[in-house]
């Protein structure tokens, strides 16, 4: 029963923009600004519409997260996880708090399927390891709440050596 959490918990290599679920999460920076990366990909193939809900939207502070359409995507929402400031580095700090704020996202809207990247780890520089702990803690402290309408947390991860971190640290952890 401890390990119920890790029942709603899936992770798969591939594409984000390519998942059909309600939202996927976008490796975001404070401003919103759509460049490479994650964010890149949301841009190009979902269309012009997220990116002038981005600008409409403006900057979010910090660890924050804000709810755009998708556009062109199959996902309905895309959740823009701020962790960075444009061209900055992620921190603990906000990997944790804009983790726990997308989620938070997907609750108010009352979604049923969430599909998150390693966020901070490409250019903002966030180490594999320690991304994996710190976003499947915020990941499971928020279903141990017992009250998210969310039944499906995805982890898409682009390549085979993040998958398998993700993978190890979620069989280490706890319930």
């Amino acid at each position: 029963m401890t390990q119920s959490w890790k029942t709603r918990v899936s992770l798969i290599q591939g594409d984000i923009t390519d998942v059909e679920c309600d939202a996927i999460v976008n490796a975001a920076n404070n401003d919103l600004i759509l460049g490479a990366g994650v964010a890149g990909a949301i841009r190009r193939k979902g269309g012009p519409q997220i990116e002038a809900e981005c600008k409409e939207t403006g900057s979010v502070p910090l660890g924050e997260a804000a709810v755009t359409s998708g556009g062109l995507l199959k996902a309905r929402f895309v959740i823009h996880a701020a962790s960075m400031r444009l061209g900055g580095l992620t921190s603990e700090e906000a990997l944790r708090n804009s983790t726990s704020n997308s989620l938070q996202r997907a609750v108010e809207r009352k979604l049923k399927s969430i599909a998150f990247p390693a966020i901070g780890t490409g250019i903002a520089g966030f180490p594999v390891v320690r991304c994996a702990e710190v976003m499947l803690e915020e990941v499971r402290n928020h279903l141990l709440q017992g009250q998210s309408p969310v039944e499906k947390i995805l982890f898409v991860l682009f390549d085979s050596p993040t998958q398998d971190t993700f993978q190890l640290t979620l069989d280490r952890m706890s319930g």
